[in-house]
């Protein structure tokens, strides 16, 4: 197949069946999709940044909310659970770059679920603990938490830890998930 400039050619294209991409999911590409050389999709695909998504496990739903709209206007693409067995069910389809965990909450704790996700196989996200326990530091130890926000929390810390173990919404990430 060769390729061929848009205009009239469109009409072509249609009759013949060649398959036409306005600008390949995005890249700005432009041609048929038979005519584009692999390894310059892959360039351009590679410029696009993934925005670092978070998980949030809590059952104070007016917790999880907050965080969400809060996250979500930070930049972050954002999960939630409402306890860690539903938080497990979300990781089978997603991989967040962090974890925000609460301890105490019904179905499945903070340390079950820590527990189970150390099972799983492939990276995994930091957890970071959140919890109103005076002992936040020995239990996000207990859970291997990267590190703990206590209850009630102040946002802008809460956001600049999430920002450490993260990364910013679209950079880089010292996370490895």
């Amino acid at each position: 197949m060769t390729s061929f400039a848009w205009g009239d050619d469109r009409r072509r294209a249609a009759l013949w069946g060649d398959i036409v991409a306005d600008g390949y999911c995005g890249t700005g590409v432009e041609g048929t999709a038979n005519d584009e050389p692999r390894a310059k999709l892959q360039t351009e695909r590679s410029r696009v940044k993934r925005r670092k998504q978070i998980l949030i496990v809590d059952d104070d739903q007016e917790i999880r909310e907050m965080l969400e709209i809060t996250l979500l206007e930070e930049g972050y693409d954002v999960l939630s659970a409402s306890d860690g067995e539903a938080a497990l069910a979300l990781l089978e389809r997603n991989r967040p770059n962090l974890i925000l965990l609460d301890m105490r909450m019904p179905v499945m704790d903070g340390w079950g679920f820590a527990r189970a996700y150390a099972s799983c196989p492939g990276p995994r996200a930091p957890i970071l603990v959140m919890t109103a326990a005076v002992d936040a530091g020995t239990w996000a130890r207990e859970v291997g938490a990267c590190a703990s926000v206590a209850k009630p929390f102040d946002l802008n810390r809460l956001l600049d830890s999430i920002a450490v173990h993260a990364g910013s919404p679209t950079g880089s990430s010292s996370a490895s998930a």
